[in-house]
């Protein structure tokens, strides 16, 4: 863990908000991550990403930038790379890494050729959908995935128009939700079992997993309600699972990170079935840092201070500045 003395001369930059249907959960992250820098002597000032944001670079650049915008502002690499281009370091993976995880069926698709498992899945643009026929879309998916299925918008966060489908009258509603949030749905066979979030984290000494952290949301379902709505969901920091499956779904995640080319920090999203299988949903590079997210907790069931994780992983990425 970095000296609190480096971390102490550092100003540090924390973009929060953004346009994205996550601006609220990204407010709640960024001063969450402003209170814990500061907490542990770092310089630090909160920013929106508008049209602000490149002159206050220009006039006065931060160290560091911590990125805690989810959703399309802060996840499809596109700020990253306008960070790169003013040549001031952030803390997390490049724009490139950040564009492949954003895209579900992109990123799955590298985690599937690299032998990680992940469910079966079907990309389906709205354009296709209604160029086909959506009866017989839909019919050809049921047969070839079965029931049940989850449909979740391709690109996109906290459970923004995803869904349990459990039988296939549902189907139709549930892509209409879904494409409510994104021009492209994602529907994947759905695996029962075991909600479990890995966070990974490299301190300078290479991707470390965190304890896993197990979801039991009240409705079974980690929609965007049970995730930041108090008393919708409980959590266990480790999850409930045996060593061996502690360890393969520790072993799982690193790889997920590994794969897809990640840098400092991300989040693994799995589902363990009934044998102690994991499945890899997702993967996020932007984690949420609220009172209820899912890495900050897994920091703390590791024994960390999470302002000195901060101050680390913000140390990391001052040393990368050109």
């Amino acid at each position: 863990m970095t000296d609190p003395a480096v971390t102490a001369e550092l100003h540090v930059l924390v973009l929060a908000g953004g346009l994205s249907y996550e601006r609220d959960v990204s407010l709640r992250s960024g001063r969450r991550v402003l209170d814990a820098l500061r907490a542990v002597g770092v310089e630090a000032e909160l920013r929106d990403a508008d049209v602000a944001l490149l002159p206050a670079l220009a006039a006065d650049p931060p160290d560091a930038v911590v990125i805690a915008l989810h959703g399309a502002t802060g996840e499809d690499g596109s700020l990253r790379g306008v960070l790169d281009l003013c040549d001031v370091p952030y803390v997390g993976c490049d724009a490139r890494a950040s564009r492949l995880a954003w895209d579900k069926p992109s990123a799955k698709a590298v985690l599937r050729e690299a032998g990680i498992p992940t469910p079966d899945w079907v990309a389906l643009p709205h354009d296709r959908f209604s160029e086909l026929g959506a009866v017989a879309v839909l019919d050809r998916i049921a047969d070839r995935l079965g029931l049940p299925l989850m449909v979740k918008p391709a690109q996109g966060g906290s459970g923004l128009g995803a869904a349990v489908v459990r039988d296939a009258a549902s189907l139709p509603a549930a892509m209409v939700g879904c494409f409510a949030y994104d021009q492209t749905a994602l529907v994947e066979r759905y695996v029962p079992g075991m909600d479990v979030a890995v966070s990974v984290l490299d301190l300078g000494e290479g991707p470390q997993a965190l304890p896993p952290v197990e979801i039991v949301p009240r409705n079974g379902v980690y929609d965007y309600a049970a995730r930041y709505t108090a008393g919708r969901t409980t959590w266990h920091a480790p999850a409930r699972l045996d060593p061996e499956v502690t360890e393969r779904v520790a072993e799982v995640a690193l790889a997920a990170h590994t794969a897809l080319g990640l840098r400092d920090l991300s989040r693994v999203d799995l589902i363990v079935d009934a044998s102690g299988q994991p499945h890899v949903l997702e993967v996020n590079v932007s984690p949420g840092m609220t009172e209820t997210s899912l890495l900050p907790l897994a920091i703390q069931a590791a024994g960390l201070d999470f302002g000195r994780v901060l101050g680390s992983l913000v140390t990391r990425a001052a040393a990368r500045r050109p």
